[in-house]
């Protein structure tokens, strides 16, 4: 298990949906750590946040008011930090294609300030969240974080003697957070009885919010600098969703809504020359790094994917039913569902 004795992590974006739960997670488990950073710019959600994890309670923990768009306020929150977790974005599609300059500014902008501010500091280890719609992206929101994982990466090869290890973890929808699919259906179940279906043929992959800390922690313990960590869930139809939740519900079909993807992807047939099998996980190498490859495949026990490999929700072998849907809602959303 990852050391932390000692250690302080500082969290961008960590008063959102995986934030707390690396919190949950981080406090639980690690309760020698020296400091844990809560940096994000909504100064209401860092008091709702306070009354949740109090300071007496948890002494380890602070709480940081900052934007990532602020080079010089990340460096000043950078000092001491051991771990930095790179959590803030703007993250909804239909908003970034709307206000592109704003979701450029923070997605792009914030990932290049992170990284300076990480090379200004003493920063050890970085590890940044990406999403399924950074892969062969269609709308502005993948694009911007698709570029952020690849400055990620790309920080590896800039960074000298510095022994500081950035890497990424990619995966799809989180199963209850803020603003995705499955709480919108419950409150439209509950305020209309009508379940709005953008395409009948629309699927995605899901994740628990604890699948991704396990992810984030994985790569904290784990990355050799420059990897993308991908995890190997299942898919679910949004129709059974909508079915899981309210049978009885009248399901009109509303369209896709711009920048949307009828399947999501998170390794393309381009990917496979680079990706690897880890077990739980996929990884893509980055394609120049200063490591032995011999000895990352020796020491992980990597095996390389098929040429023309690719990793889809549409096409995935692992699917979730209306039943475990219901029973996932039960456990990691609603306990009165």
């Amino acid at each position: 298990m990852l050391e932390l004795k000692g250690k302080s992590i500082l969290i961008t974006g960590g008063t959102g949906s995986l934030g707390k739960a690396l919190t949950t997670h981080i406090l639980s488990k690690y309760p020698d750590l020296r400091r844990l950073i809560i940096f994000s710019r909504d100064e209401q959600k860092q008091f709702q946040m306070a009354q949740e994890y109090p300071s007496d309670t948890y002494p380890q923990i602070r709480y940081f008011i900052g934007d990532v768009r602020d080079k010089e306020r990340l460096v000043r929150a950078f000092q001491g930090v051991d771990y930095v977790i790179h959590a803030a974005a703007m993250k909804h599609v239909h908003i970034a294609e709307y206000n592109p300059d704003e979701c450029i500014k923070t997605n792009i902008g914030g990932a290049e300030n992170v990284v300076d501010a990480c090379f200004k500091t003493k920063v050890e280890r970085v590890v940044a969240l990406s999403t399924d719609k950074a892969c062969a992206p269609i709308n502005l929101y993948g694009a911007t974080k698709l570029t952020s994982d690849k400055l990620f990466i790309a920080a590896n090869n800039i960074k000298g003697e510095n022994p500081i290890r950035f890497s990424v973890v990619r995966y799809g929808n989180v199963m209850g957070s803020n603003g995705s699919v499955i709480p919108f259906f419950i409150n439209k179940k509950k305020e209309e009885n009508v379940l709005p279906i953008t395409d009948p043929n629309m699927t995605r992959f899901n994740i628990s919010l604890q699948g991704g800390v396990d992810m984030v922690m994985h790569a904290l313990e784990h990355a050799w600098g420059g990897e993308l960590f991908v995890p190997k869930i299942p898919s679910y139809k949004i129709l059974d969703v909508a079915n899981a939740i309210g049978p009885d519900c009248d399901k009109p079909v509303v369209g896709i809504r711009p920048g949307e993807k009828v399947h999501e992807e998170m390794i393309t047939a381009s990917d496979s020359f680079y990706t690897y099998d880890l077990g739980k996980y996929f990884t893509i190498l980055p394609p120049t790094h200063k490591w032995s490859l011999e000895d990352y495949i020796s020491n992980f026990n990597a095996k390389k994917v098929p040429y023309g490999f690719s990793y889809n929700s549409g096409d995935n072998d692992d699917w979730e039913t209306v039943q475990t849907l219901r029973n996932l809602i039960k456990q990691h959303v609603d306990p009165n569902f």
